[in-house]
Order: C-alpha cells, then sequence, then structure tokens
C-alpha cells in the first residue's frame, strides 16, 4: 500500500511540475532540457558552430537544446545505452561509453577533430546501497572528465551531473586543474529533493 501511495504522489507531483507542463508546451522530451538550457544562458556553452558530445543522451532533451542552439554547421554527437529518436544535426550510437568498442565507434565519428562542448548526464542504474552508487557515479564521470580531456578544443567547456558524496572534493579539483573556471551549480529546474548537482568546467586550458 505505502509503495503504491508513494508512485501516486509521484505521478501526481510530476503531472503537476512547472517544468514538465512547459517541456509539452516547448516540444522537449523532458524537463531536463531546462537544466542545460538554463546553464548555457548563464556561462554560454555553446557557439553557432560547435562540435559537441552529448554523453548519456536519451531521450535527447539535452540534445534537442543544443541542437536549437547551433546552426546547420554545427554538429552533435550522442550516446546512450537506451535508444533515442532522431535530434536535428545530431548522430546518435546506441551502446555503453564504458565499453572500448563503443568508444572507438564514438571516435571514429569524430573524425580526429576535438570538440567545443562535452555535456555528459549519465547515471548509473541505483542500486539503493549509497557507497555503491556513489562509487558508479564517480567512475562514470571519470569517463566524461578522461574524454573531455582528450577531445576538447582549448577553451572548450564541460559539463557533468554529479552528485554531493565521497569524491566529490577530489573530482573538483580534478577539473580546477584542467579548466580555467570551475562552476557548481544547482538549476532551477532541477527538483529540490534531487541531490544532483552540476559542475561546469570553463575554458579548458
Amino acid at each position: 500500500m505505502k509503495k503504491t501511495r508513494t508512485k501516486k504522489n509521484w505521478i501526481k507531483e510530476h503531472l503537476s511540475d512547472e517544468f514538465v507542463k512547459r517541456a509539452q508546451k516547448d516540444g522537449f522530451r523532458s524537463r531536463a532540457a531546462y537544466k542545460f538550457i538554463e546553464m548555457n544562458d548563464k556561462y554560454h556553452l555553446i557557439r553557432p558552430n560547435d562540435r559537441i558530445v552529448d554523453l548519456g543522451s536519451a531521450p535527447g532533451s539535452w540534445s534537442q537544446a543544443a541542437s536549437s542552439l547551433i546552426s546547420n554547421n554545427g554538429k552533435i554527437f550522442a550516446i546512450d545505452l537506451l535508444p533515442m529518436d532522431d535530434v536535428k544535426n545530431t548522430t546518435f550510437i546506441q551502446g555503453d561509453f564504458r565499453e572500448l568498442s563503443i568508444l572507438q565507434k564514438l571516435e571514429e565519428l569524430l573524425e580526429n577533430t576535438a570538440v567545443d562542448l562535452v555535456i555528459s548526464d549519465m547515471a548509473p542504474n541505483i542500486s539503493g546501497i549509497k557507497s555503491r552508487d556513489q562509487a558508479m557515479i564517480n567512475d562514470l564521470n571519470d569517463l566524461s572528465l578522461k574524454f573531455a580531456s582528450d577531445w576538447l578544443k582549448p577553451k572548450g567547456h564541460f559539463m557533468v551531473k554529479t552528485f554531493m558524496g565521497s569524491g566529490f572534493e577530489e573530482y573538483v579539483k580534478k577539473l580546477r586543474s584542467l579548466f580555467n573556471k570551475v562552476k557548481i551549480e544547482k538549476p532551477d529546474s532541477s527538483r529540490d529533493r534531487s541531490a544532483e548537482f552540476f559542475l561546469i568546467g570553463l575554458e579548458k586550458r
């Protein structure tokens, strides 16, 4: 009974959510689009001709938001374990970013050309065991930062979703060693009860 009540409460909250309603009106696939839009408005992450990599892209709301901000000369490369419907100016790979063969497929698409922005909304399947879940999140964040380090142009930017917990301060230090500026943000469109934060690395050295 308690589980059913909790599910009903979540559905009620979801349907009454301001950003869910806005996403439906604006044609975005999820409310997450506004997290990216808010950070882009604040830090000017995207320019019209940018090449962007979107890690953990499904259902595609960040790619949608980015696509609306680039010209026809811009390009998005998106990857996720789950399927994703087409987005304008976006090439999608379905697969596990942690697998070498999938990473190589992405790198082949980049054609040895550096990118302007790497964004990561990757998250593991939550087990409910806090220490295990945090370790999996840290692993994904480290992989996304390694990719950004290898593929971002000088002055390129990086945005990653993360959670406060063990390893957070160490991760921030890694970003500060690679970028001229590092920002820690909790967007207005992120639910208050959510433990998520977003780290933005500006101007790769």
